[in-house]
């Protein structure tokens, strides 16, 4: 038995949580708490020897004194480390003997306590025997139910001999509660302890047994039903773990419940749920529940009676058109009407704008402008080189890949029900085997059916009633005629010189200077070089390649500031050192009046051009050549011209029999480049009439205008950028028909101010005005 000896020590006292130390164990615990560490550290700069005792409640942080056992272990640090990164200490501890608290003699920085060591002393006799068999039996029995203990434990137990030291050592080496180790530290009587130690061994048994029975009986009682509850179960934790915390369930469930948020009639409502069920009957690794899932996540995404409010105020979009655009009075103009009709009526339907005219006038921006002038969100669609209707429609789910079509997707992209959207490059669709996608445009587009729009892939009806459409094109021509007929065509034409000048000063030099790092002070580019570069840089009809010219100035601005240099300067003299030698060089016109040469004027993709005609008649056989790439049209009106003048040779002082022994060349410069329309039959005439009877015409004229056989002179398209053209080539008198006359409102007011026209009906006042008389 052990008894306490009359010798007090005082040593430091280190509170332990939920552990307990046995005499002769050696073990390792961490130190966490500053108490602890502090009482290691005393320990440490001792004898090594610390005072082990359990706190009776492991949940307390900091135990008071009343919180502890009274019973503990003097035990010896063997090593202390500290643990990376931490202020923690891995402790190696073996326990000497029990000892027994008499009082604390410091509670801070760390407790130290008073303790009597106890003294043992040895016991025999058969009780001692016997309880010792017994224990050793009742832990062949535990180990037979237990969980496998270490080989060298059991051979350890199975030679001990010492009725205490064998108490301690199996009490220390088995999972027991720590109330039930404390129980048998307190405990100094070795057979007394080992009978503790047997009661709490049968009774471990027991318990044992008794999990092991109910184990086997609920593991009887599970049927195929419940097995395949527990494995689903199972998947289910296995799944949230795989997918980030959510199980399949939980996202069925999540979408029931956007579904019935929603709101949805009652037929949609139930498709939906019913394609929720069935995706709760698949494998989530299917292919077959990856299309359902993808399919309701679609129509959940989509946002269904989501509105932005528009804020419709005409001052204030007209100012964001200006701001955005120079010119375009009309494009404007209409978009104001449709806004202010939109702001008393508050429908928008049936106001399909169509937008056409040449690359980079500004077609595209012009939308954005409209959408942010109506506070809507934007969304562009292109349409160029779309064969394939569910582009449009969506595709079916048939197949893994199935999605939306562009129209659905637009809307999904804007987040709401009312965005403008463009649908761009209109002109450009094709149509082959698999459909005909300007014919699934119809319903979109159209003010009666769209409202319901079901589009292949969500199968669901959606309201596309209060989306703003607005469309681009190059040429009506290639637009499917119904379509066209939705649509209210706005012309957007070429800009002339002037306004790509404005619109180079105004915009695109302060836009590139400030997307080049630069400056105004940097660089500055004068007005002449601006001209420059329009005019021997560029033939377009809208700016990009202006904006490139621009941008290649600031790019090689940028190299020079770099350098070192504090400013540049770009003027019509140096412009070559940026941009290089000039593209192109306009004609002059002819400065003496000399017969058969006639300044015409033309429409071009890139705005007006000046064209010369040149007529020669020489002697010959009645033979008429037409040179000049020349198209059917203009060959038309050549021979229309020359029948006109031989029906009226006496009238115009002309020999009868001309067309019998002459021969006519008609000529237009520049061979290699294309040439048709009928608006250059007054100039052929004229030519015509100046060669035969060898009349000069005054060189500071041009004219244009389709000519009859009854010498009408018909009306012409493209008069603002033909004046143009003639302005800037100095010409001071263009003839024109009569019946042009209005569209000299959408002539520029400078060239207007500088150039005479002279509205003429029938091709003898044309003579008139051109020809140089009394000669």
């Amino acid at each position: 038995m052990e008894i306490f000896t009359n010798e007090i020590i005082e040593l430091p006292l280190l509170a332990l949580k939920g552990l307990v130390v046995f005499p002769a164990a050696q073990m390792h615990f961490d130190v966490v708490r500053e108490k602890s560490v502090a009482a290691i550290k005393d320990a440490m700069d001792g004898n090594r020897k610390i005072f082990l005792v359990a706190q009776r409640d492991i949940t307390v942080d900091d135990p008071a004194v009343d919180q502890l056992y009274e019973k503990g272990v003097i035990a010896n640090i063997n090593q202390v480390f500290r643990l990376p990164n931490s202020n923690n200490l891995r402790v190696y501890v073996e326990g000497i003997e029990r000892a027994l608290l008499i009082s604390y003699t410091q509670v801070k920085p760390c407790f130290k306590a008073s303790v009597l060591p106890c003294i043992k002393k040895t016991e025999g006799g058969n009780k001692v025997l016997a309880c010792i068999r017994k224990t050793k039996a009742l832990f062949d029995e535990y180990m037979e139910t237990a969980p496998q203990l270490p080989g060298d434990i059991v051979l350890s137990v199975m030679a001990e001999d010492d009725p205490g030291r064998l108490a301690d050592y199996i009490a220390g080496n088995i999972m027991l509660d720590y109330k039930d180790k404390q129980s048998i530290l307190d405990e100094l009587v070795p057979t007394s302890r080992l009978e503790k130690l047997c009661a709490v061994l049968t009774r471990e048994i027991e318990l044992i047994k008794l999990e092991g029975d109910i184990t086997e009986r609920v593991q009887e009682q599970i049927d195929e039903n419940q097995r395949e509850y527990y494995l689903r179960e199972q998947l289910k934790i296995i799944s949230s773990e795989l997918n980030g915390g959510i199980s399949p369930e939980e996202e069925i469930d999540e979408f029931r419940y956007k579904i019935y948020k929603l709101h949805f009639p009652e037929d949609i409502e139930e498709k939906l749920l019913r394609e929720c069920d069935r995706l709760e009957r698949m494998s989530p690794q299917s292919p077959e529940g990856t299309v359902a899932r993808t399919y309701i996540e679609t129509v959940l995404d989509l946002p269904w009676n989501k509105y932005t409010k528009d804020k419709i105020n005409l001052e204030a979009a007209r100012k964001i058109l200006d701001n955005d655009h120079y010119g375009l009075e009309k494009v404007k103009d209409r978009i104001i009407e449709a806004l202010a009709v939109y702001k008393l009526s508050g429908n928008i339907s049936g106001q399909l704008l169509c937008l056409v005219g040449p690359p980079g006038v500004g077609k595209t921006s012009v939308a954005r402008s409209v959408a942010r002038a109506m506070g809507r969100k934007y969304v562009r669609i292109s349409l160029g080189g779309i064969y394939d209707e569910a582009e449009i429609r969506g595709h079916r789910r048939t197949y893994i890949g199935s999605m939306p079509g562009r129209i659905i997707a637009a809307i999904q992209q804007a987040g709401t029900s009312n965005p403008l959207i463009l649908l761009d490059e209109i002109d450009k669709l094709g149509k082959d085997f698999r459909g005909d996608p300007s014919s699934a445009l119809l319903e979109v587009m159209d003010g009666e059916q769209n409202f319901s729009f079901r589009d292949h892939y969500i199968e669901i009806p959606f309201d596309l009633s209060k989306v703003m459409f607005v469309t681009t094109a190059n040429d009506t021509s290639t637009i499917h005629p119904a379509l066209l007929d939705r649509m209210e065509v706005i012309e957007l034409g070429s800009y002339t010189q002037e306004e790509k000048f404005n619109i180079a000063k105004k915009h695109l030099v302060k836009k590139q200077i400030k997307r080049s790092g630069l400056t105004s002070k940097e660089l500055k580019i004068s007005d002449g070089a601006l001209r420059k570069i329009i005019e021997s840089y560029t033939r377009e009809s809208g700016v990009r390649k202006l904006e490139q010219c621009i941008a290649k100035i600031c790019r090689k601005t940028a190299s020079e500031i770099a350098a070192g240099k504090e400013k540049v300067s770009v003027t019509e003299k140096n412009l070559e050192k940026y941009l290089g030698t000039a593209k192109y060089h306009r004609e002059s016109y002819e400065k003496n009046d000399l017969p058969g040469i006639v300044n015409g004027l033309a429409w071009t993709a890139v705005g007006g051009e000046t064209l010369k005609v040149e007529a020669a008649v020489m002697d010959g056989s009645s033979k008429l050549e037409l040179t000049g790439s020349l198209g059917d049209v203009m060959k038309e009106s050549a021979h229309a011209a020359i029948s006109y003048i031989r029906s009226n040779a006496a009238a115009l002082n002309i020999d009868p029999d001309f067309y019998g022994k002459k021969d006519i060349h008609i000529h237009v410069p520049e061979g290699a480049v294309p040439k048709d329309g009928p608006s250059a039959g007054v100039t052929i005439a004229t030519a015509l009439v100046s060669a035969l009877s060898d009349t000069p015409v005054k060189h500071n004229v041009a004219m244009t205008g389709e000519i009859t056989l009854r010498g009408r002179v018909l009306p012409i398209g493209g008069l603002r950028e033909k004046a143009m053209a003639a302005y800037l080539a100095g010409i001071d008198t263009v003839i024109i028909p009569a019946d042009n006359t209005g569209d000299l409102d959408e002539v520029d007011d400078v060239v207007r101010s500088a150039v005479k026209f002279i509205p003429v009906s029938g091709v003898g006042e044309v003579f008139n005005a051109a020809l140089v008389k009394g000669h």
